[in-house]
């Protein structure tokens, strides 16, 4: 080698080294000269790299530059200088020592691929911030595929420290792999499920972090805080933590209450027992009377032929109860009809929307609807039904 030539000259012609002492003095020398090197370039990187690109990157509008370019990503770069000036410049000093050389050629080596992990996995780590502060993409299931490339990358790293280690090339050691792909599919059972499922919730567009879902045989119901390679969690309303693997979101059903949130609006549907012993025939002067109450209005049933049965009136008024209420949605379905009659009652469904979506103002509302509804109807002459009570057995005695 033409640079190992230039240092046996000086150190012979400069400062006078014997041939004996040079079979110790060069190989040290050498190194030296490796150290002081790798010492140069990683400072030189530090301290005058890093400060420029970080300068530029802080001049740009973007931001996804100042994630991919920030300190903590070349940092991890810079670890993967030095390996690469001790594997390049080895061979230079360590010439006549054949065996210790393939020994420090296989270190560097695993080194070198356990540095470039390190700075794998922290370049990915820096497209996920990129990804949550995206407006698109800050609401996609992203992190169990950076998880994926991460979990790819460490698998190669391993079949290449293999290599390295048994002196083979990665295709030989990946062959052997293969011979034993049933106790690999088996250890990593979870994480493939996971992969798949990953990808199919993010192609779907099936699942958000933020998006409240139900599961009720995993006894999830609250908001997804993180998804995963492996575990989907969902902080439930009573503030405990579920953990689902992700591959039971695609298998299993479950229900996702994101599209109420975007359309702004929450059903209410309830049912009413009506006592069928009180529905009659409204004669006129009870439908008078239901037209100055204001619960009606007047001549609303002039043209009938047919009687107007009393529970019908109690269906208009509900309904218009509805379309007059600040709180309904008066674009979505709305919708108070009679059911299929039981032993406990004729049923009276109440059907509509309101713009309340969280819970404890829904609840509310809902309580408010229910509470008219009940009480509205003995004013038209409707009893609720409900069960007999021990005070209406004494009452009987």
């Amino acid at each position: 080698m033409d640079a190992e030539k230039i240092i046996i000259e000086i150190l012979t012609s400069t400062f006078a080294v014997s041939q004996n002492d040079l079979t110790w003095v060069y190989p040290l020398v050498s190194l030296l000269i490796i150290a002081a090197t790798t010492l140069i370039c990683t400072s030189l990187f530090r301290y005058a790299v890093i400060p420029i690109v970080q300068r530029i990157t802080k001049a740009t509008e973007a931001k996804w530059d100042d994630y991919l370019f920030d300190r903590r990503v070349m940092l991890a770069l810079r670890r993967i200088i030095a390996p690469t000036v001790w594997y390049a410049m080895l061979p230079m000093a360590m010439s006549s020592h054949p065996f210790l050389l393939s020994i420090l050629l296989k270190a560097f080596s695993i080194y070198l691929v356990v540095v470039s992990l390190i700075f794998i996995s922290t370049f990915l780590r820096s497209l996920y911030d990129v990804s949550v502060e995206h407006r698109k993409l800050r609401n996609r299931p992203l992190k169990g595929i950076y998880q994926m490339f991460n979990l790819l990358a460490i698998i190669v790293g391993c079949i290449l420290i293999a290599s390295i280690l048994l002196g083979k090339s990665a295709g030989s050691v990946l062959a052997g792999l293969g011979a034993s792909a049933a106790i690999i599919m088996l250890i990593f059972r979870d994480t493939i499920l996971g992969l798949v499922a990953g990808v199919q919730l993010t192609a779907n567009d099936m699942l958000r972090p933020g998006d409240w879902i139900t599961m009720n045989k995993y006894g999830a119901n609250g908001i997804v805080k993180e998804v995963s390679l492996t575990t989907v969690k969902v902080q439930n309303f009573d503030k405990t933590i579920t953990t689902i693997p992700p591959y039971l979101l695609v298998s299993d059903s479950f229900q996702n209450w994101r599209g109420m949130r975007d359309t702004g609006g929450r059903r209410l549907k309830m049912s009413i027992f009506i006592d069928a012993t009180s529905l009659h025939f409204c004669t006129s002067e009870e439908l008078s009377q239901f037209a100055n109450k204001g619960y009606i209005p007047k001549g609303r049933y002039d043209g009938n032929k047919a009687p107007v049965a009393n529970l019908r009136v109690y269906r208009d008024f509900m309904l218009s109860y509805f379309k007059n209420h600040p709180d309904v949605k008066k674009d979505f379905m709305m919708m108070v009809r009679t059911l299929q009659p039981t032993a406990l009652g004729l049923p009276v469904e109440l059907y509509c929307f309101t713009r309340f979506i969280e819970w404890a103002p829904f609840e509310r509302f809902q309580s408010e609807v229910l509470d008219f509804a009940l009480i509205m109807a003995a004013e038209f002459g409707l009893k609720v039904f409900q069960s007999p009570s021990g005070d209406d057995l004494n009452a009987l005695r």
